[in-house]
């Protein structure tokens, strides 16, 4: 009857039809029902949809999940520098184990003579000349780096009077290594002053006491540069030098002082 094929009911037919239908019924128990078909349609008669409207933009959970990422990158750095810094720690206490040797192994005398002179400045005194070879053992008993060794000055004393110097040339050594390097020690016309009168006794009497003492140092690098292994050693020894007898001088491990 709504067809739009029967003209003679027209728009008036819809209306009254539709308000034949928008009103309350009754039930036979006498309930009112209301029209679910008058609450569901629009005023153009079309039915309505209940649509879920989402509170909030999507902007707000991309910024919390970059501000997630962040965090993620961030945690994720800094386990792994934790990590790096334990397995250093490790690696580099089992390297404190590893102290490389040092034994003096002899003196060789080249030259050994004093006679008079004077210093700089004038003053008449003893003068004494020294050419000495220095023979050092180094072992480095670790089974997985080198080391650098060097050296600081090394001193030939008389009664506290420095009469030769030389130092060690800078070297590297390889793992689980032995080697013998030898340094020069010399002096040149160093006065004596007040000591060479009793330096010239002693040598009448068999032999000039003196002492060498110089330092060692050792240099690993476990990690790269990040990760080292140094170790330091004085050394002490002292030694009878008698200008009449040109054979090397022996020491043994008792010899010297290493501390």
């Amino acid at each position: 009857m709504e067809s739009p094929s029967h003209p003679s009911y027209g728009r008036h037919s819809r209306a009254s039809s539709a308000s034949r239908f928008s009103g309350t019924f009754r039930s036979s128990s006498g309930r009112k029902i209301r029209n679910k078909r008058h609450n569901n349609n629009n005023d153009k008669g079309w039915p309505e949809c209940n649509v879920i409207r989402e509170e909030g933009s999507y902007n707000e959970f991309d910024y919390d999940d970059g501000v997630s990422r962040r965090c993620q990158i961030f945690g994720g750095l800094v386990a792994f520098v934790f990590l790096f810094s334990v397995f250093c720690l490790i690696i580099w206490g089992a390297s404190r184990r590893f102290v490389p040797e040092v034994v003096v192994k002899s003196l060789s005398v080249n030259n050994f003579y004093f006679g008079e002179g004077s210093d700089n400045t004038g003053v008449p005194t003893k003068m004494l000349t020294v050419n000495c070879s220095l023979k050092l053992h180094v072992y480095n008993p670790a089974t997985f780096f080198g080391i650098h060794v060097s050296s600081t000055p090394v001193y030939l004393i008389y009664s506290q009077i420095p009469v030769a110097n030389g130092q060690l040339k800078k070297y590297y050594q390889p793992r689980k290594s032995r080697r013998t390097v030898s340094l020069m020690v010399e002096g040149t016309k160093v006065p004596l002053y007040g000591a060479g009168a009793s330096l010239a006794v002693s040598d009448n009497k068999g032999g000039v006491p003196l002492s060498i003492e110089f330092g060692i140092y050792t240099r690993g690098n476990v990690v790269g540069k990040l990760v080292k292994s140094r170790h330091r050693k004085r050394i002490a020894c002292p030694v009878v030098i008698d200008s009449s007898n040109t054979k090397p001088i022996k020491f043994n491990k008792t010899s010297c002082t290493y501390y």
